[in-house]
């Protein structure tokens, strides 16, 4: 087992190194179990061994988690939205024990519920980095280990991969997941990086469309893997959010449109019976697409990312990509996840019922 564990040490070194995690720290784990690393704070963190029990307060953790865990028998408790996202998506059908996975961990602004936590007796924490010390605070005071995480970037997300795959011990499975993205990513880019601004259509996503219309800018997220994708965000020199009326979108007449995830009632058909969105190019050509839910709503970075970009890229040059989707979740889900997602279960990741008349969409429809 030493000399296993040094080998992975040997080979993950650049790597770890790269995103926090110091050369004694990738000895200490190869050596005797140790478990250290940098979270996104800049904290060194050590763990006597792999985490058996975590808790994960920011909401896309808790898939990210079962994802490299390959399960929930290590997920001690979770934020609310996150257990809702895991049984509305494919990973309440895979394990169905997650509905008993404690999720009263955390209050309002996530703030934590230190009882609840205690209760649960977690070997580490992990919390946002950027929401101020004051969520942070009260785990540590409480005598928990706790690790941050911050948000919004594909290299932050790689970096919670990495982080996640060194607590529980399996740093092969988060690189593996590291790999897949650098794979699926140098993949698109060959083929995007070849197309000329004008022929690039301007992709809108929104955060909120029933509430408000909010849509995403510089520096979201979305922005970057619309870019990569081959789109072009209209949005993209406005804030990270910002709130705009129906006549912004009618000058920017966006020729795709992303809807988020996160709001339970939205449909396109709402976007299409809009009154005063009727001469949007994205509306006039059905091409409006509910982003789809799989082990994690796909709209931010998490473990299924790759999968994410495929989708979007066939949605904006069919001429251009190809990919047998549907095969590749069920690869994807095999390996990640141990399971294979039935026709019916993909049916639903890809929101079928909702996007199955869209514009572009047949090659994804079973």
């Amino acid at each position: 087992m030493k000399i296993i564990w040094q080998e992975i040490a040997r080979r993950s070194m650049p790597i770890l190194v790269a995103c926090g995690v110091t050369a004694m720290g990738a000895q200490a784990l190869a050596a005797d179990g140790v478990v250290s690393f940098t979270d996104q704070s800049d904290r060194e963190i050590t763990l006597d061994k792999p985490a058996e029990r975590v808790a994960t307060i920011p909401i896309p953790a808790a898939s990210m988690f079962v994802s490299l865990d390959g399960g929930t028998d290590r997920l001690a408790a979770m934020h609310k939205l996150s257990k809702s996202a895991l049984l509305e998506g494919v990973l309440g059908d895979f394990f169905p024990q997650s509905k008993d996975v404690p999720s009263d961990i955390v209050g309002e602004g996530f703030m934590p519920n230190i009882e609840s936590l205690l209760s649960v007796n977690p070997d580490l924490v992990f919390q946002w980095a950027h929401r101020g010390d004051d969520i942070i605070a009260p785990i540590s005071n409480a005598g928990l280990k706790v690790a941050t995480f911050r948000y919004g970037t594909e290299d932050l997300a790689r970096g919670w991969i990495r982080i996640m795959g060194s607590v529980i011990g399996n740093p092969e499975k988060a690189e593996r997941l590291i790999a897949w993205r650098d794979d699926v990513m140098a993949k698109i880019k060959a083929k995007t990086d070849t197309i000329a601004d004008a022929d690039k259509p301007r992709t809108l996503y929104f955060l909120r469309f029933n509430s408000e219309l909010k849509v995403s800018g510089k520096g979201a997220y979305n922005s970057f893997y619309i870019d990569l994708a081959g789109g072009q965000n209209p949005a993209i020199d406005g804030p990270t959010w910002t709130v705009v009326g129906p006549e912004q979108i009618l000058e920017w007449n966006p020729e795709v449109i992303l809807l988020n995830g996160f709001e339970t009632d939205l449909d396109p058909q709402d976007v299409y019976d809009n009154p005063l969105l009727v001469d949007v190019a994205a509306v006039k050509n059905k091409r409006v697409y509910r982003v789809p839910l799989g082990g994690y709503r796909w709209d931010p970075p998490n473990q299924e990312s790759p999968l994410m970009w495929m989708w979007l890229s066939q949605i904006l040059h069919p001429d251009l990509f190809d990919w047998d989707l549907r095969a590749e979740i069920k690869s994807a889900y095999a390996w990640i996840y141990g399971q294979v997602p039935s026709d019916q279960q993909i049916d639903g990741i890809l929101r079928v019922s909702q996007n199955g008349d869209a514009a572009n969409y047949a090659p994804f429809v079973n």
